[in-house]
Parts: structure tokens; sequence; C-alpha cells
């Protein structure tokens, strides 16, 4: 089964360390292409920053790149490229500008800006899974609403839009190898009273949390 990482959104975040200042930013991306476009952007806006540090992971090739910009050797986009592999989160670019202080970092010191970059970057994309789903509807009476809705929640699912008529039908997003579980553990509370209504799979990317 294919499941991957990638980010939700593009993002910007900045802060600024012994008064170098560093701006974040992350991209999903599909191709090599698509993220040298992105860092080439970058160097235009952020022209006359001293670095413009990036990486970016590519799943189709396993393509993995990284520049230091005039860095110090392993202190940019090694350090940044290292967030990605640990939240195993592909089909990313990021760009780390710095407008240098005045006041160096020191070689422990960069490496420790660049990784804060990187991953305040990252959290403020959010990260998706990528994987087929099998979308679900389940009609139940109100008082299972919330039960319904924490079955899903165990199951790795993700929860859609809610129908309110007489009865209550949650919508859900559930891992394919988690409907039958589903479906038996539904069977098991209710009585054989519920069960849900397969309405479809789809290969698409969910946000986590």
């Amino acid at each position: 089964m294919t499941e991957y990482l990638i980010p939700t959104a593009a993002s910007e975040t900045e802060f600024v360390e012994k008064r170098s200042r560093f701006i974040g930013h992350v991209w999903p991306v599909e191709s090599e292409e698509e993220a040298r476009a992105h860092i080439e952007a970058m160097k235009k806006k952020y022209y006359d920053a001293r670095h413009n540090c990036w990486c970016y992971r590519i799943k189709d090739g396993g393509v993995e790149r990284y520049s230091d910009d005039g860095e110090p050797q392993g202190t940019a986009g090694q350090p940044m490229l290292n967030v990605f592999q640990r939240e195993q989160v592909t089909n990313v670019c990021c760009v780390v500008t710095r407008y240098f202080g005045g006041i160096l970092l020191g070689a422990g010191g960069l490496v420790r800006a660049y990784t804060q970059s990187a991953k305040d970057a990252l959290d403020a994309a959010g990260i998706s899974v990528v994987r087929r789903w099998v979308e679900v509807a389940v009609p139940c009476p109100y008082s299972f609403f919330e039960r319904i809705k924490l079955e899903v929640e165990a199951k790795g699912g993700v929860l859609g839009e809610v129908e309110y008529a007489a009865d209550v039908t949650v919508h859900a997003l559930l891992p394919e190898e988690a409907v039958d579980g589903f479906s038996a553990r539904l069977t098991e509370l209710t009585a054989g009273a519920l069960e849900p209504l397969l309405l479809g799979e789809s290969f698409q990317a969910v946000p986590l949390g």
C-alpha cells in the first residue's frame, strides 16, 4: 500500500537570532522543476539577503538536494533537509533566507537556527498523509453521535461533514484496511443496528491532526 507524507500548504515563518533574520518557506511540490522555480523566486525576492539556503525532497526517483548558499559547509542545507527526513515528509521544498545581523553565530548556532527555521515553516504548513481512503457514511441516532466520532478517530480515520435530520449522518474517510474493523466495531456496539454505508474510494491527501 502506498502511503506518504507531504506538506499540507505553503507557509512562511520568521524569527531573529542575535540580530540575524531567518525567514523560512515551505511548499508542497511535485517535481524538481517546481522546487527550483520556488528557489529562484526566493532568490529574486530576497536578492539583498546574505544567504538563501534551500533543500528539497521529491518522492519520484527519491531525489534529495540541498545548498548552503555560502554558509559554512554542513551548517544550513543539510540540517534543513534532516528536518524533513526525520518527519518523513517528501514532495517538499524549503528555502531559509538569512539577513546577517553583524554577529557571528558559529557552526553550532547556524545549525540550530536553520533547523529551527525549517521546522517552524513545516509546523506552519502542516503535514498531510497521501493514501487510499474509503469514504463512509454512518446514519445513527443522536445518542450515538459522539461514540461514532471516537470510533472513526480510533481507526485512524478523518471526520467529514455531518448531516443533521431526524437522525444524524456522520461522513468520514477511513484507511482502506480499517473499514472491516470499523464495521465490526459498530455491529458490536449496537448489536447490529448500525452499519457504515461505503460511498467510494479515493487516493488523496488528508491533513493529520
